[in-house]
This record gives structure tokens, C-alpha cells and sequence, in this order.
């Protein structure tokens, strides 16, 4: 009897003693766990401290000047994506498009323009996208004289910065507005002002104030749209890019501006251009697209064109 309760005694124990070893396994489990976790977050602290320091280095460009698509640099986009760009601009399905050779004498500027590159368009166009694309690491303006549609882009494309303004002129009396402007030249018209503050009735005045204080390096005119007499025709765009141009400031970092006219085969824009961006300064003429280098100008100075025209036109 004795002996059976001493055998009962001791396997009383021995379960207790059993239990102990689970316990304590399963105490020695739960530190595993926490160490395991504490483990796992500094891994990905050092993960994230090392790819943070890593991409907040900017890569050192190459030597031989070749541009590198790398968006921290400012570097243009290499020329293989630039004219796949072109390409498919060029060959979409609409008739209101530029062609290819137009499209690359902007986009070679463009590449070359020190960045960043400040771009002003007037017209919000086919190539409008195109335009905004290939000044990537700049700024690019739009200018519209329709103010839904310049509303509609900016909410359909909010990469997108876009202005109306209201133009007062008719394509059919280009003639009256470009000799008001030689009345002019040395009041309201002159070639070197602000706008802001000018009454020239071929002067954009009533843009946002700080679009006065850019110092534009391209500005392309393609707008605003309508060639029929009584749209607004392009004279205001053309003479205040003249004025834009040669309005730069002193700490601009280059002096000169490129300004493209296109549509420039049709007489308003071809007269108005000769009279405000002059043909001395005309570096290019394919036709459909002029391309003029305007250097900026003392504010002493009353004549847009500094040669003479011919008694011959």
C-alpha cells in the first residue's frame, strides 16, 4: 500500500515535472519570435536608410557630354525618344498637325536650350502634349484665347499651364494695327517695356504678373487659331514675343531668345514678323515655319529692325 501511493506520489511528480519543460520551451519560443521581428525591422531600416542615400546622389554626367535620361539632372531626353515622340505626332490622324521637319527644327532647339528651359506657346494644339514632353525638366506656358478649352486641358492634363486671354483684333485690319504700332514706337508701342503696364493695342497686357518677369528662351506662335477676317489673327501673339524677347533681363542665362512662327506662308503673320522680329534676324524659313534668334535690346532703343527695308518692298 505504502509503496503504491509512493508510486502514485511520483508519477504526480513526474507530470509536474513534465510541464515545466513546456512552459519553459514555450517562453524560450516567444523571445525567438521577438528577437526574429527586431531582426527583420533593423533590416529594413538599413534597407531604407541605403536606398534613400542612394538615389538622393545625382550621378555625375559623362564626360563626352551625351545626354543621360535622369530626372534629378536637368539632362534633355536623349534624341531616340525625342523622335519617337516626333513620329507619332507627326503621323497621327488629324489634319491640324505639324509636319515632321517643322516639328524637329523646334525640338532641336529645345534640346539645346540650357535647362532649365522656359517655353512659351501660344495655342493650345495637337502638339500641345508634345511640347510640354520634350521641355520635361522646364517650363512650359500655353497661351489660349479660348478660356473653356484652356480650363478643359489644365483639368484633363494637370502637368499642364495654360492662360486665356482675350484678343481685341481682326485678322483683316492688320495693316491699320501694325502702322498704329510705328505711331507708337516710342510712347506705348516701344520695343523694350513691360507690357503689363503698356496700352498698345498690340500688346498682351492682362496675363498673370509674373508671366512679365520670365526671361523666355523659345516661344512659339500658333495661335491663336482662325484665319478668316474677323478672327483675331496673330499680330498681338508676334509682337509681343518681340517685346518679350528683347525685354530679358541682364542676369537671364543666355541673351538670346529662338521665336518660331508658324503658319508663316500667310501674310499677317509674315508682314507682322518682318516688323517686329525682322528679317535680319530670320535664321530659318522652311515655308509653314520661321524661325528668328532675338537678342535682347537697350530700353534707349526705338527701332524693332535695325536695317532699313528696300524701297523695292
Amino acid at each position: 500500500m505504502k509503496n503504491t501511493k509512493e508510486t502514485n506520489n511520483n508519477n504526480n511528480n513526474t507530470k509536474l515535472i513534465l510541464l515545466h519543460p513546456y512552459i519553459l520551451k514555450q517562453g524560450t519560443s516567444n523571445r525567438l519570435w521577438l528577437l526574429a521581428f527586431l531582426s527583420l525591422f533593423t533590416l529594413i531600416f538599413l534597407l531604407t536608410l541605403i536606398y534613400t542615400r542612394t538615389t538622393a546622389t545625382t550621378p555625375a554626367a559623362p564626360a563626352t557630354g551625351i545626354a543621360v535620361s535622369v530626372t534629378a539632372t536637368g539632362y534633355p531626353l536623349p534624341k531616340h525618344v525625342m523622335s519617337t515622340l516626333l513620329h507619332y505626332s507627326s503621323n497621327a490622324n488629324t489634319s491640324e498637325k505639324m509636319s515632321i521637319s517643322d516639328l524637329k527644327l523646334i525640338s532641336d532647339v529645345l534640346r539645346r536650350c540650357p535647362q532649365p528651359c522656359n517655353f512659351l506657346v501660344f495655342g493650345l494644339t495637337h502638339e500641345t502634349l508634345l511640347w510640354r514632353a520634350l521641355n520635361t525638366h522646364g517650363r512650359t506656358v500655353f497661351i489660349d484665347e479660348n478660356r473653356y478649352h484652356a480650363a478643359y486641358m489644365e483639368e484633363k492634363h494637370p502637368q499642364i499651364e495654360a492662360y486665356d486671354v482675350q484678343y481685341t483684333t481682326k485678322q483683316s485690319e492688320y495693316k491699320e494695327l501694325i502702322s498704329s504700332v510705328k505711331e507708337q514706337v516710342k510712347n506705348e508701342c516701344k520695343p523694350v517695356q513691360n507690357l503689363l503696364f503698356s496700352e498698345c493695342k498690340l500688346g498682351l497686357n492682362d496675363l498673370p504678373n509674373q508671366f512679365y518677369d520670365v526671361d523666355w528662351d523659345v516661344i512659339l506662335v500658333d495661335g491663336p487659331r482662325g484665319h478668316w477676317p474677323t478672327a483675331p489673327g496673330r499680330m498681338s501673339s508676334i509682337f509681343t514675343s518681340s517685346v518679350l524677347s528683347r525685354n530679358k533681363k541682364l542676369t537671364a542665362k543666355i541673351g538670346k531668345t529662338h521665336v518660331f512662327v508658324h503658319d508663316y506662308n500667310l501674310d499677317p503673320q509674315r508682314v507682322s514678323s518682318e516688323e517686329f522680329l525682322c528679317k535680319e534676324n530670320l535664321v530659318e524659313n522652311n515655308g509653314m515655319l520661321a524661325h528668328f534668334v532675338l537678342e535682347r535690346m537697350d530700353e534707349n532703343n526705338f527701332e524693332f529692325c535695325t536695317k532699313k527695308k528696300s524701297s523695292s518692298t
